[in-house]
């Protein structure tokens, strides 16, 4: 039996593998809460006592279609991941899985009548100076384009724009997506869920 083969039970189980060596992150959905083994450690947390869900896009250079779901409860701090290690060079898609997995969740917090937070995207005051960093290489790709058309640097101003147009397809669509905010555990933003 493989590492991240779920356990002959009826509850809603997820497992990915965070690092090409070492055993697999796996998590059930139990009637008491929510049980975790990650590496050595393990535990279960009651899903009234969760604190913050937090749902970002978060792409690697294996994986540019990655997607994250943080759990914060009181002694436990866990990470989904909607991908997991298959070789050295290569993550695995779980997208269906992640999905169902995140949304039942969602479903039993809600359920259990607690005070949890659910928040995306990154903290407020590190995506805003990211972004205005972005914003910042934005306009400067702009001014070479502007200033290599003002020497009629054809093939130099096309090969920057080309440049911007992919930067801004790669990462526009990152901080498009972990804008910071709020929602509702019944009603989870599709940008975030593969």
């Amino acid at each position: 039996m493989s590492d991240i083969e779920p356990a002959a039970d009826t509850d809603p189980h997820y497992a990915f593998k965070p690092s090409l060596m070492g055993a697999a992150s796996q998590f059930w959905l139990r009637p008491e809460g929510l049980e975790w083994h990650v590496r050595s450690a393990t535990g279960v947390v009651p899903y009234a006592q969760i604190d913050r869900v937090r749902l970002s896009f978060r792409p690697m250079t294996a994986q540019s279609y990655r997607f994250l779901t943080e759990v914060r409860a009181p002694g436990a701090r866990l990470t989904i991941v909607s991908s997991s290690w298959k070789s050295m060079f290569e993550q695995e898609r779980q997208n269906d899985a992640y999905r169902a997995f995140v949304t039942e969740l969602h479903r039993r917090i809600a359920a259990a009548g607690g005070t949890t937070q659910f928040v995306t995207g990154y903290a407020a005051p590190l995506y805003w100076a990211g972004l205005g960093i972005f914003a910042g290489t934005l306009l400067g790709f702009a001014m070479l384009i502007l200033r290599a058309l003002m020497i009629l640097d054809w093939v130099g101003a096309g090969f920057v724009a080309a440049f911007l147009a992919l930067f801004l397809w790669q990462i526009g669509g990152y901080f498009r997506r972990n804008r910071p905010s709020v929602y509702r555990p019944d009603a989870l933003p599709r940008l975030l869920l593969p």
